[in-house]
């Protein structure tokens, strides 16, 4: 993106590339952000160099690059969750649906999709226009999961592992829905914050006996090539804790407001994951509350415009930090290069201070058809 050095912008799937700039610049870590690399197998790439690579095997990456796949891993290791029924295409869902009862249900393509290939319905007319969107998007083979749908808090809560111990970052909410209200299309996010005051130690011990444990456990038993993150989205419903889906990288926006809070250097967890080291390590956070909203192009999730000047990136605010996302160089500009553009970040002592400060940094950051949600943070909890 725009952040980074023009030379230093490559396809993140052109694995040789990577290694020269790697050889280059004499980069002996690679912490993979986006999901393909992964999926694609960047770490059996690099398993046989010098070049250390924080993100798990292509083998272990199906627990976020095949939701059919997870669901069954999370079934066979008792992982709370959803009942689900795994559907080899679109039409196979529809005639699952048939046979379902009228009432909400969360349509899932199998594969990656940006965020952007998971459909809560409210009905079962809702959840056959989902099929027939992933079936125009991905074609009549696509395979679909058909979940049931909880009701609840969603949480995100991260973790570092080294394939066997697992060092758990401070909880975050994600503000998926693309409008104010939680209105709206699924995005790859348009806000969060952390901590959540409501996930507290009772139910941070749920979640780890129903949700990390059974995973970790099950990671072993799999004999996964694990070392990464594991991003376990959480819905806290009336009977416990249950497990959404799984990432297997730092994604945002939780990414830009958890890796601010934690205090400890980074680098020295993410090295101890390779030499078996991770559990001796003490994980340190800073106080207070941070808050990420997103800026978005108008059109987002669907269609936007591209090359847009962006103005107001120098000289933030102090206690904020802007992201680069969906940018790019043109010239000595900066322009916008997707549908989530930026990352405005803010520290506060409370979650008011923090909320306002981010807007205030918001303000200060314009470019044509600039939007974002007004109420990042301001989610009730309700059960």
């Amino acid at each position: 993106n725009g952040g980074t050095p023009n030379h230093l912008q490559k396809n993140v799937n052109d694995f040789k590339a990577i290694s020269a700039i790697c050889a280059e610049l004499g980069i002996e870590l690679l912490v993979v952000g986006p999901e393909d690399p992964l999926a694609n197998g960047i770490t059996n790439f690099f398993a046989d160099t010098p070049i250390k690579v924080f993100g798990p095997s292509k083998d272990a990456a199906r627990l976020e690059g095949s939701k059919i796949w997870a669901k069954e891993f999370m079934k066979k290791y008792d992982v709370a969750t959803a009942d689900f029924w795994a559907c080899d295409t679109p039409q196979c869902g529809r005639e699952t649906l048939t046979d379902a009862d009228e009432g909400p249900a969360v349509v899932k393509f199998d594969g990656l999709a940006g965020g952007k290939g998971v459909f809560v319905c409210g009905s079962r007319a809702e959840a056959v226009a989902a099929l027939d969107t992933i079936e125009s998007q991905y074609g009549p083979d696509a395979p679909v999961v058909i979940e049931e749908c909880l009701i609840g808090q969603e949480i995100s809560i991260l973790g570092i592992t080294d394939g066997t111990h697992i060092k758990l970052l401070t909880p975050s909410q994600d503000h998926k829905q693309r409008f104010e209200k939680d209105r709206g299309p699924n995005t790859g996010g348009m806000g969060a914050f952390c901590p959540v005051p409501q996930c507290d130690d009772a139910l941070m011990k749920r979640i780890v006996a129903d949700v990390v444990e059974p995973t970790m456990k099950g990671i072993q038993a799999e004999k996964l090539d694990y070392i990464g993150i594991v991003y376990f989205g959480i819905m806290v419903t009336k009977q416990g804790p249950k497990l959404l889906e799984y990432n297997v990288r730092l994604g945002d926006p939780e990414t830009e407001v958890v890796l601010p809070k934690l205090a400890s250097d980074l680098v020295p967890i993410l090295l101890s994951c390779f030499d078996g080291t991770l559990d001796k390590q003490e994980l340190t956070f800073h106080e207070g509350t941070f808050v990420d909203v997103v800026l978005a192009s108008e059109g987002y999730p669907g269609t936007y415009e591209k090359g847009v000047p962006i103005f107001g990136l120098d000289d933030p605010l102090p206690g904020t930090l802007v992201f680069h996302a969906g940018t790019r160089k043109k010239g000595e500009e900066i322009v916008t290069a997707g549908g989530r553009v930026l990352n405005v970040v803010a520290q506060g002592d409370t979650l008011d201070e923090a909320i306002k400060l981010a807007y205030q940094q918001v303000q200060r950051i314009s470019f044509a058809n600039k939007v974002f949600r007004k109420d990042i943070g301001r989610r009730e909890w309700t059960l």
